[in-house]
């Protein structure tokens, strides 16, 4: 059997980095990481930071991939191959679809309906089955006013994820004046994004909203209790979308949430923390100095101790940038923020065999470079669990420095 080995790495593990590292893997699964030892034939790193590929547990990318204009819709397929190589390329290895299922009761367009979510779902279990670089998987968003699309998500669920792994589902209620949208006046301020040429006047349209909303108290309730019953039979993994204070965390613990997904306020993710909940916060919100809705800045929570994890949400190269920009700064050290995108976002999506460089965890490895002030992905080296070819390699850039020895793979 085959033995991969990959030398003169500087390997994040264990909570600290390890010099002149070579790993080994076989059959998709690592199996030692090894301090100053090199190898002839082994696979040169040339001195690049080699970490666990990064986890993506909620990115909404798909949507602009598939419509990056508002006249523009591209084949679902051609949309997820061009995604995936973004991912890639941004050092995601493993990344979770924010699909909604959005209906009668929300703001539908065509990029957020249930006929769009159950193709999108469908496209990527293909992708996922050809055998894809990428470990594609679906976030199920579920809107918690939704008449009947929840019943459709329900049906698409064992096309989520590889067969075996609960759904990921995250409930969400966007209705204006709570959650995210607490703040009335951001939220009407980013309005006449959403439609400029069909929104009026704008305190009329967000009290029509909210009455709506009001109007569908009954529906949200229904809704809850079938995520409740999806948590509870562990069909599914519920995230809590947008919690904004302690009440509504406990609430959350009752109806088998298991993660706080973009918690709002510091309060909130404290909460969470102490009940031993994993927390999710955006990393665009670093990389922006605050969060682009007025609620709680991602840096501050971090610092606090009261974030476990970040997503991309709509940015893939934030999370690897967000990382590297939180330990440049000092907010928390290297290996802690590298733990960020890696580690805390796999524990979020239920994952215990990926985001570490331990034995027995997935071979998903990728070699990031500094490159000025932001870092530069320049490998990735995907687990052969998903691969035809042992040891399937994407090159995104060139290696600094030169090759201790020519590329190859040691057999024991």
């Amino acid at each position: 059997m085959a033995v991969h080995l990959l030398s003169n790495v500087r390997a994040v593990a264990g909570g600290r980095v390890i010099e002149d590292a070579t790993i080994a893997s076989e059959d998709g699964r690592i199996l030692e990481v090894e301090e100053h030892r090199s190898y002839v034939g082994a696979i040169d790193g040339r001195g690049a930071f080699c970490l666990p590929g990064l986890v993506d547990s909620h990115c909404d990318a798909i949507e602009r991939e598939v419509s990056p204009r508002p006249t523009v819709s591209f084949d679902l397929e051609f949309a997820l191959r061009s995604l995936e190589a973004k991912f890639l390329a941004a050092g995601i290895t493993t990344a979770c679809h924010g699909v909604s299922f959005a209906g009668k009761g929300d703001r539908v367009d065509r990029l957020r309906s249930p006929d769009m979510a159950e193709a999108l779902v469908g496209a990527i279990a293909a992708r996922r089955v050809a055998g894809a670089r990428l470990d594609h998987r679906v976030l199920f968003r579920l809107p918690a006013r939704s008449t009947g699309s929840v019943d459709r998500a329900i049906g698409c669920l064992p096309a989520g994820q590889p067969s075996g792994c609960p759904a990921l589902v995250s409930f969400e209620d966007h209705t204006p004046g709570q959650g995210q949208y607490r703040n009335l006046d951001m939220y009407k301020a980013a309005i006449p994004q959403e439609h400029p040429d069909r929104i009026g006047d704008l305190d009329a349209e967000i009290a029509r909203r909210m009455t709506e909303a009001e109007a569908q108290l009954s529906t949200r309730n229904a809704n809850l209790a079938r995520v409740r019953e999806l948590a509870g039979t562990g069909k599914a993994r519920v995230l809590a979308h947008d919690l904004v204070d302690p009440d509504e965390v406990a609430e959350a613990l009752r109806w088998g949430a298991s993660v706080a997904e973009f918690p709002v306020t510091l309060a909130a993710a404290r909460a969470a923390r102490d009940r031993g909940m994993p927390v999710v916060l955006g990393a665009p919100n670093i990389l922006l100095g605050g969060s682009h809705s007025g609620n709680a800045s991602a840096e501050e929570l971090i610092a606090a101790g009261c974030c476990t994890g970040l997503a991309s949400d709509y940015a893939p190269p934030t999370l690897l940038a967000s990382a590297f920009d939180l330990a440049n700064r000092k907010v928390v050290d290297f290996p802690a923020a590298i733990r960020l995108i890696t580690e805390g976002p796999a524990e979020a999506a239920g994952l215990s065999d990926r985001g570490r460089l331990d034995p027995g965890c997935a071979a998903d490895l990728i070699l990031v470079v500094p490159d000025g002030r932001w870092p530069r992905v320049v490998d990735v080296i995907a687990s052969s669990a998903r691969q035809a070819d042992p040891w399937s390699r994407v090159v995104t850039g060139p290696l600094s420095g030169p090759p201790r020895s020519r590329a190859a793979v040691a057999v024991r």
